[in-house]
């Protein structure tokens, strides 16, 4: 097995977040709590909304916002396959039917031009995601659910400090969705949370989050058990003190990249429209030559970490085949086929950077 020199991503836990998980076990209350409250707080007025309502999960968060907005059996959800299953999931869970648009391979985010054509009576919200930290057309997308009634919960689990025309990601539609998986741009651990200005949708989504309660012991709705602990809360109070540098430094570290593969043949760098701010959860190249595993086996054998997001569009999954959910989209397709994130991550240096520079020439070189 190769030697790895540039792990595709590294975590990031410094001595406040030691400090504050101390603190949180030595006060004994470690389930939801008053970290929990103060973390929805300062979460909230990060992205820019009235409300946060923080969870166990991306995943639950999502499942949650859907229910919250009213979304249940029968309905359809319109998003895109080019996503984590997690996106496809939490459609699945409310009863409804997730409904596959194409995406834009500029962004690799859905395509507003594909959405309108599969709008039917059945159909209740829009569900863009926000992919490798940067905004879908959220103009275009609104513009779409105003005109036919439609919700919209952005799936934000990668785009942590994104902007879209000098707004945060997270407070563009109905409802926001983060993830704060340990490789994602801030990390509680495990965790998620919902970001929304609506404050019915953020009162159901503390009712749905907590077995359907409101009051203890009396349930108005079959809910979950999708509660946030304070432990996990003590570690994003941490990482929300340092976030935007973080986000500073993946941008920089994006930069430098562009900079040196922008003339490499066969290779597509990542786009970012002037008036977006991408965050690069993800750091994701299209390869136009050769093969894409046979890249991803030579940059791992040259020490590069890479991954691939995501290879298979969410209607080939074999359980969405078992459950008779199709779809068809080329761009989505294509890209599947043909994407390779490569490190970002703040941890890298300048070292690192280039060391991922001319392992990505070696291969254009070697697949041309």
């Amino acid at each position: 097995m190769a030697d790895i020199k540039v792990p595709i991503a590294k975590p990031i836990i410094g001595e406040e977040e030691i400090k504050n998980v101390v603190e949180v076990l030595k006060s004994g209350m470690i389930a939801q709590g008053p970290k929990v409250t103060e973390f929805e707080e300062k979460f909230a007025a990060w992205i820019g909304t009235k409300y946060a309502i923080a969870t166990n999960s991306g995943t639950s968060a999502l499942h949650v916002a859907l229910l919250a907005a009213g979304i249940g059996k029968g309905d359809e959800v319109i998003t895109t396959p080019f996503t984590f299953i997690a996106t496809g999931n939490s459609i699945i869970y409310t009863g409804a039917t997730p409904v596959f648009a194409d995406i834009d391979l500029k962004t690799y985010t859905i395509d507003p031009d594909s959405i309108e054509a599969l709008i039917t009576d059945k159909t209740k919200a829009i569900l863009p995601v926000q992919l490798y930290g940067q905004s879908a057309d959220m103009d275009r997308i609104n513009e779409i659910a105003d005109k036919h009634g439609l919700k919209v919960i952005e799936d934000a689990a990668q785009a942590h400090g994104a902007m879209y025309k000098g707004k945060n990601v997270g407070a563009l539609g109905d409802a926001g969705c983060f993830s704060f998986y340990p490789t994602k741009n801030m990390t509680t651990s495990e965790g998620g949370i919902i970001t929304t200005d609506d404050e019915e949708l953020a009162k159901r989504a503390r009712i749905f989050r907590a077995h359907g309660s409101s009051i203890k012991y009396t349930h108005d709705e079959i809910g979950y058990n999708f509660r946030m602990t304070d432990i996990s809360a003590a570690i994003g109070l941490a990482q929300l003190n340092v976030i935007d540098g973080f986000n500073d430094k993946r941008i920089a570290n994006a930069e430098y990249l562009n900079e040196g593969l922008k003339d490499v043949d066969g290779v597509v760098t990542p786009y970012s429209a002037d008036d977006f701010k991408h965050v690069y959860h993800q750091y994701t190249i299209l390869v136009e030559k050769g093969k894409r595993d046979d890249w991803v086996d030579f940059l791992t054998q040259k020490g590069i970490g890479t991954g691939v997001h995501y290879p298979i569009p969410l209607y080939n999954q074999p359980i969405y085949k078992k459950l008779g959910i199709e779809g068809s989209a080329p761009d989505a397709e294509l890209a599947a086929n043909h994407v390779i994130s490569l490190p970002v991550h703040p941890s890298l240096t300048q070292e690192d950077l280039d060391l991922v520079i001319d392992a990505v020439k070696q291969a254009s070189d070697s697949f041309n």
